[in-house]
């Protein structure tokens, strides 16, 4: 039942919006004042009673949409976005659908696992809180380079997602990349650290981006020290076009034999497959041929994109994208 409070709300929301009242009418009906309606107006918002969208006049999100659904079996919500947006612009408005949607995903008793990077730093921005009972929130890959320890940027991520949603918070406090093979399978063996693999492999939800070598904002595995010269020399000589939770992918969507993945400490393809839904979300034109690698590895079920970005992947699945058709054939790419 609703409380007193709840039911203005309620009231003044359905006069503003609905019956086209203005603040001061419906004021004068509620026996309040003006500034006391446009209080309620905006908990009404903010609660997400009312929930307000912009469209723009002509887009081609709903058919770009269906295009990638249907080429690759993946639920798609495409952004619309001004054709003149800047990255960052694109962005921020994927960023905001993203946090809604995960918002009406994520419930009581649920695991969500976070790989860290710019993207989902971004959405966690715009989380709004839901509280939730026996929840938990999973770090899914290290994030520790020889430069620095990554603690507080993963950690700060992590729990930006568990307080949205009261959850508890589990982080993996391993590198990004080990520097030996060897290490890692002996640490994999390590309680604590099966620990939180143990809890990753409880996920519900996996939430991720593609990580894209080059361009206006670049990944943070490629931009904070992560990969050295010779790394990045092999990752190059083997085709790799991008990465998901610091696994990396050629452009046909391989990944089993790409030597760096042996020290990553990321979840592979074949790993995340086990997490029911997979949700990948992407912002940038630079990031439209890694993220094609990940369509065609299988590991997406939800993708949530701006609509430049997802023009460009549908160009270069069909062909249309000269400029990318030499990277997005893993024939061209690899040596």
């Amino acid at each position: 039942m609703l409380t007193h409070g709840e039911q203005d709300v309620v009231r003044a929301a359905t006069m503003y919006y609905l019956q086209d009242m203005t603040m001061e009418a419906i004021a004068r009906h509620l026996r309040t004042s003006r500034s006391t309606v446009s209080r309620l107006l905006k908990r009404a918002r903010d609660t997400g009673l009312v929930e307000i969208t912009l469209r723009a006049a002509i887009t081609r999100a709903p058919g770009l949409g269906h295009s990638i659904s249907e080429t690759f079996g993946v639920e798609t919500f495409v952004v619309p976005v001004p054709d003149t947006a800047n990255d960052i612009g694109r962005l921020e408005q994927v960023a905001i659908a993203s946090a809604k949607l995960l918002g009406s995903w994520f419930d009581s008793g649920m695991v969500m696992g976070i790989a860290w990077g710019t993207t989902l730093e971004a959405v966690s921005r715009h989380l709004a809180h839901k509280p939730t009972r026996g929840s938990a929130v999973v770090q899914l890959n290290g994030a520790a380079n020889n430069r620095t320890s990554g603690v507080d940027y993963s950690s700060s991520l992590i729990s930006t997602f568990g307080s949205a949603f009261d959850a508890s918070m589990h982080y993996f406090p391993v590198p990004a990349f080990f520097d030996f093979p060897e290490t890692k399978a002996a640490m994999w063996r390590e309680r604590s650290v099966r620990r939180v693999l143990e809890v990753q492999g409880l996920a519900d939800i996996a939430l991720f981006s593609v990580g894209a070598i080059a361009g206006a904002i670049p990944s943070h595995v490629y931009a904070a020290g992560y990969l050295d010269d010779d790394d990045v020399r092999m990752l190059q000589t083997e085709g790799v076009v991008g990465d998901v939770c610091t696994v990396f992918l050629r452009a046909d969507g391989s990944y089993q034999d790409v030597v760096v993945n042996e020290r990553a400490t990321g979840p592979t393809p074949d790993e995340l497959h086990r997490i029911p839904r997979r949700v990948c979300v992407v912002a940038g034109d630079n990031k439209a041929v890694p993220l094609l690698a990940a369509l065609r590895s299988g590991v997406v079920t939800d993708l949530v994109l701006d609509e430049l970005t997802a023009l460009r992947l549908v160009g270069l699945v069909s062909g249309s994208d000269g400029a990318s058709r030499q990277a997005a054939n893993p024939r061209a790419v690899r040596r």
